[in-house]
């Protein structure tokens, strides 16, 4: 009761002086905010100890080598046969142009490909600081490169690199997140006016979880200062911040308006939903807490980067509904249901019995063993295309081609297989060994000569650090990196041409990475970091599970359906993305495979978002069989009378992850549908159908417990003020 009696006591004081608690809020979100502009993002460069892509990468930088910023220049003929007179001059027009810019530190001699229908010219930029504006450096380069473009029409002149494709992504995505906002709030809207039928209630969810999202963001920046960001962390936090913050109001928000309706006054009302919905919210959020949590085992910046937005973001909201929420419940008192949308009010408010849950739970009631087995049969059978998951990092070649960078990227690669996908052969050696590391090198381009897995086009040249003790080579692959002829190319590296080549030279170190070698490497480090994370996982929530209802069964069964959901979710994405029938409809391309981070992060999440549904359904379950209601007569209860509550937060989730499936980056179209579908999933089926058919059938076994976990005798009577679900929400003793 001890966490119950706190959210009471934080709603009271929030309710009595709500001025206070609402200025405080917008101060501590406002203070976030800014803590995060002023101390900025501080990008991930590591990945962690995830095999030998990682030696390699700790080899290179032991050369302390200048890795300058490089750009090039492609000239191609738009149609027909490449004019090579016309494109020396533009060349040499190219050339001109970027010596004369302050930012350029050398402009290489133009080199053709080898069947001489392109010509590049590469471009070195000085270094810069480590805080410079990528974006303001590169343009221009592109501003010079387009004025050439103007200067020889008949000609195809573009720039590429990694500042101009970075460029281009961040606009991309910069508008997908935007894209993202303006989607997810007009659909998260209208859930919530379908669920409330006024507008106010319906804006009071949406208005915290995005203030929550927006602190969360400023407490991520300056979090990564001590844990580096990836990429995507904002987008995760957008994602789980809209779904768990709007779902905690929601319950909160519906709670007191029952109790307003059943006569109570508004801080009595805010009181009663603070110590029933209150509670519910502090159990979900810890459970979310504490399943991402187990995200920081895997032991690399994906994982870690992702545990800290989204732990901040369930924390904030957690806070928010406990705090400010009752206070704006209390001020607005009956305005929060103004101004009402007729019939959606009317909806609403009906006290009729639903039809619908009812007529669902008829199989489940009725023929609890055949429902069963149908229903887990069903879920297997959906989830069985997981069994042939395969596992990849997105590549440039996963990027969307509607910008025309990525376009350029193709032909650049098209033309010069050295500037695309290729392995970083790293050496290190004793500096008296470097003749014979430079001739074992050497040897090992000799030998890629005439291999189809390999490709050589004149650009490839060994670097060796200032001491002579390290060298590195980019060894090209025609193949995009994530293809299987790709993986076969690192395989022959790694096991026959380096060991008979520079494996040779006496006293040397080397290894091989590169994309290709992240990708392979990392998908092995993920399936072997699984079976920890799962097992983190599900050994914290059968915890809180029993602690919270006070029985082991109850704990099992949630883990059991849990997994159920889970796989079927790993079944759907994997059979979207692997194959090529979804593109049209999702618009992507298949790379066959499914991105490596999201199973792990996938799981963790449902398992932490369905502890939502989970409290509330069993426990108005358990209150109904407290009060002696027969079994199968509280699981009807229980399920019908959660049923409003539950429908619209899995809505809202299903609308908001929805959304990501529409961005332009693989890994977030995934990370929607995975989590959509999983929702709908845990939702629907695994709430109406297979839960019922358990419990039913369990009986009174649901409730079975070891002495020193069973409920102690209450010593005082429960006050009459107190409404069901507070019973049901709190755990007694």
């Amino acid at each position: 009761m001890a966490r119950g009696q706190i959210t009471v006591r934080a709603a009271r004081w929030s309710a009595t002086h709500p001025w206070r608690a609402i200025a405080m809020w917008v101060a501590v979100v406002i203070a976030c905010f800014a803590l995060g502009s002023v101390t900025g993002t501080k990008e991930s460069t590591n990945e962690g100890d995830i095999g030998e892509v990682t030696q390699a990468d700790n080899i290179v930088k032991s050369g302390n080598f200048d890795d300058p910023d490089v750009e090039s220049v492609l000239i191609t003929a738009p149609s027909g046969q490449l004019d090579q007179a016309a494109a020396a001059k533009a060349a040499g027009a190219v050339t001109q142009q970027m010596r004369g810019l302050g930012g350029v530190a050398e402009v290489a001699p133009p080199m053709p490909s080898a069947n001489k229908d392109a010509l590049i010219v590469r471009v070195t930029l000085k270094d810069a600081p480590e805080d410079a504006d990528d974006d303001a450096r590169v343009q221009p380069l592109l501003d010079a490169t387009a004025k050439v473009q103007e200067q020889y029409p008949d000609l195809r002149i573009e720039e590429v690199g990694g500042l101009s494709i970075g460029k281009a992504l961040n606009e991309t995505l910069g508008k997908d997140f935007q894209r993202a906002e303006m989607f997810s709030l007009p659909v998260t809207l209208a859930i919530l006016l379908i669920a409330f039928g006024a507008l106010i209630a319906a804006s009071v969810p949406l208005v915290l979880a995005l203030s929550a999202v927006a602190a969360a963001i400023g407490l991520s920046a300056a979090a990564s200062q001590l844990v580096p960001a990836v990429d995507a962390v904002n987008s995760v936090i957008l994602l789980i911040g809209m779904a768990v913050g709007v779902d905690y109001s929601l319950f909160y928000l519906r709670r007191e308006r029952e109790e307003r309706a059943k006569g109570r006054g508004h801080v009595d009302a805010v009181e009663i939903a603070a110590a029933t919905s209150g509670h519910a919210v502090v159990v979900s959020g810890t459970a979310v807490i504490i399943s991402m949590a187990g995200l920081f085992l895997a032991r690399d910046a994906v994982f870690s980067s992702f545990a800290v937005g989204s732990i901040l973001v369930v924390a904030v909201a957690v806070v928010g509904s406990l705090t400010v929420l009752p206070a704006v419940l209390a001020k607005l008192g009956r305005w929060v249901d103004r101004p009402r949308i007729p019939l959606l009010w009317r909806l609403t408010a009906s006290k009729a019995q639903p039809r619908f849950w009812p007529a669902m739970l008829k199989p489940a009631l009725k023929h609890p063993i055949a429902t069963l087995l149908v229903s887990v049969t069903a879920l297997l059978a959906v989830a069985s295309p997981a069994l042939g998951m395969n596992l990849k990092f997105p590549g440039t070649e996963d990027l969307p081609r509607s910008t025309s960078v990525m376009q350029a990227y193709d032909r650049l690669t098209a033309a010069f297989p050295s500037t695309g996908t290729s392995h970083e052969v790293a050496v290190r050696g004793p500096a008296n060994q470097q003749p014979a590391v430079k001739a074992a090198l050497a040897e090992l381009m000799q030998r890629t000569k005439g291999d189809q897995l390999f490709a050589a086009d004149g650009l490839e040249e060994p670097r060796f650090s200032k001491d002579g003790t390290v060298a590195t080579l980019e060894v090209a692959t025609p193949y995009e990196g994530g293809s299987d002829q790709a993986r076969d190319s690192l395989t022959k590296l790694r096991t026959q041409l380096m060991p008979e080549t520079v494996g040779k030279v006496p006293g040397a170190e080397y290894a091989v990475g590169g994309f290709v070698a992240a990708d392979v490497d990392y998908a092995a480090h993920t399936r072997d970091k699984l079976p920890l994370v799962i097992g983190f996982v599900l050994l914290l929530t059968m915890i809180v599970m029993m602690v919270t209802f006070r029985s082991v069964v109850v704990a099992i069964t949630a883990i059991g359906l849990n997994l159920l959901s889970a796989g079927a979710a790993y079944g759907v994405v994997t059979a979207v993305f692997q194959n090529t029938w979804a593109e049209g409809l999702l618009d992507f391309r298949s790379n066959g495979a499914v991105v490596s981070w999201l199973p792990l992060f996938l799981f963790v999440v449902l398992f932490g978002l369905s502890m939502d549904y989970h409290v509330f359904v069993v426990s108005r379950i358990r209150e109904a069989v407290l009060r002696g209601v027969p079994t199968k007569q509280a699981v009807a209860e229980g399920i019908t009378g959660s049923a409003g509550v539950v429908t619209s937060a899995a809505a809202v989730m299903i609308g908001v992850f929805a959304v990501f499936a529409t961005l332009s980056t693989l890994d977030m179209k995934q990370l929607g549908v995975g989590l959509a579908v999983a929702i709908l999933i845990d939702a629907t089926i695994i709430r109406a159908v297979v839960l019922p058919s358990v419990m039913t059938l369990l009986g009174d076994a649901n409730w079975w417990a070891p002495k020193w976990l069973r409920p102690k005798p209450a010593k005082h009577a429960a006050p009459p003020a107190a409404p069901e679900e507070e019973r049901e929400l709190t755990p007694v003793g």
